[in-house]
């Protein structure tokens, strides 16, 4: 058997700061990276152009980054159940080594994939957790169970040290030609397009791919806009959010060079105001983590409600106003413009996730479910665990002890775009109202008429109070 370990990435498009690739590297200099486009993944209807471009551009940046120390990344375009074990035993190699993940198909498909090899007599290395900073082994309560409410867990998690980045390798050998020649033979082929996947996007990217982009702007944001990140990051008309979780969510970037990173910029912090924002942003990574743990812990939340009144809450099916909500045609301006600023960017700033989750939760009485998909249709960071923990806590349906926290577009619209800024970006034909008209949404029939723009397809007060009817009516029913 030769001494070639093959290092199948996943959530992991990069080099530097690679736990798994680094722990093969220390096993043996010839290690060649492969990456499945997973037909499992790909041919769900759930799959965001925006994000497939996204990735492809990141498998593009990262074969280049193999030229460049010497190796190469392979490509398949397979079930990976069968392609990796079948590829491993083409190539003759010692091992296939990843980093573990925390999703329900993830951890089924590794686990089809270590009985194959074990089969095959090929070892294997999948213990490296690469995405996160904690393990959900490692965080736990005081009687060794799974946190579900976020604050215990933050002072748990942030009271344990965070390991530094791991070293970036350097050099590696690759295949020889003649092993390269196998290679192709066994499935692998040139990098695709996204268009030849059959993923149509011709718009801008709000992060360009690769690990030297999600570096950058790392670096970028850690120099001034993170000092500023608790008082800027609520107003969507501010670039005052890092944009890295396309990054993260594909590993473009490493947790730990995060890490170290914002614990650089607190060590240069000069003012309390500074050093509290920072932490704000350590929250948020937090905040990402716990939602991974909750879906590693508790895999049927991808299926539904965590909390039991939920389970069988009795939401409406009106397909007009679940596409007035999809399209940016609901009648409420900061709704409207969220919404028109996903279609057409794949990307919404995360104040306004939260009042569109809202607005088709609590005003429109649409399950949560519909919209948690719609957003994976769109998004560039769409990532399961995150956008599930989101519109489970917008919907009061998931690990939160405020069950009902209801969002009113208007006031949200005061307080967080009071200059409409937001607004008239994303809804130009809104652009010559009078600011008091266009951030509370009082916006008279006839000029309504005139712009073209809808009457509200809801009145808020009333269906807020259905909405709490409701679950009274659930909790009674439980009881």
């Amino acid at each position: 058997m030769s001494e070639l370990i093959l290092f199948w990435h996943r959530r992991d498009l990069r080099i530097s700061d690679n736990t798994g690739l680094a722990t093969a590297r220390s096993q043996s200099p010839k290690v060649v990276g492969v990456f499945c486009l997973d037909r499992n993944i790909l041919e769900r209807d759930d799959i965001a152009p925006v994000r497939v471009t996204y990735m492809i551009g990141c498998l593009q940046a990262l074969q280049e980054r193999y030229a460049q120390i010497g190796s190469q990344l392979l490509i398949l375009h397979a079930d990976p159940m069968q392609a990796i074990p079948a590829l491993a035993e083409a190539l003759n190699a010692k091992a296939v080594f990843w980093n573990w993940d925390v999703e329900p198909y993830s951890q089924i498909r590794d686990r089809n994939i270590i009985d194959a090899l074990k089969e095959k007599g090929i070892q294997f290395l999948n213990e490296n957790w690469d995405q996160i900073l904690h393990s959900p082994a490692e965080i736990r309560t005081g009687s060794n169970a799974p946190y579900t409410v976020y604050t215990p867990f933050w002072k748990n998690w942030i009271s344990k040290p965070k390991l530094p980045p791991v070293e970036t390798l350097q050099t590696l050998e690759g295949l020889t030609p003649g092993e390269q020649e196998i290679a192709q033979n066994a499935g692998a082929i040139p990098l695709p397009t996204a268009k030849d996947l059959g993923f149509i996007w011709d718009g801008d990217l709000i992060l360009p791919p690769g690990e030297a982009s999600a570096q950058a702007r790392l670096a970028e944001f850690t120099y001034k806009p993170i000092t500023q990140y608790q008082e800027q990051r609520n107003f969507p008309a501010t670039d005052g959010t890092s944009q890295l979780s396309a990054a993260l969510k594909f590993g473009a970037i490493g947790i730990r060079t995060v890490w170290q990173a914002t614990t650089e910029a607190q060590e240069n912090s000069r003012s309390e105001e500074t050093t509290n924002s920072i932490r704000t942003w350590q929250q948020e990574l937090a905040w990402r983590e716990f939602y991974q743990h909750a879906m590693y812990s508790f895999p049927e939340l991808a299926e539904g409600a965590y909390r039991d009144a939920f389970k069988n809450f009795p939401w409406e099916t009106n397909d007009t106003h679940f596409q007035a909500w999809c399209e940016g045609k609901t009648g409420y301006p900061i709704v409207d413009a969220a919404m028109r600023q996903l279609n057409e960017s794949g990307w919404m700033h995360n104040r306004c996730r939260m009042i569109v989750a809202s607005f088709l939760t609590k005003d429109l009485l649409i399950s949560p479910q519909l919209g948690e998909k719609y957003f994976m249709q769109k998004l560039i960071d769409g990532d399961l665990s995150a956008n599930n923990g989101g519109w489970q806590w917008s919907a009061s349906s998931g690990m939160d002890p405020k069950p009902l926290r209801i969002f009113n577009p208007a006031s949200q619209a005061q307080k967080f775009d009071p200059d409409g800024e937001y607004i008239r970006r994303w809804l130009p034909e809104l652009r010559s109202l009078d600011n008091e008209y266009l951030v509370t949404g009082k916006i008279t029939p006839l000029e309504r008429r005139a712009v073209g723009y809808p009457e509200p397809i809801v009145d808020h007060k009333q269906r807020q109070q259905q909405f709490k009817q409701r679950y009274q009516q659930q909790k009674e029913i439980i009881r």
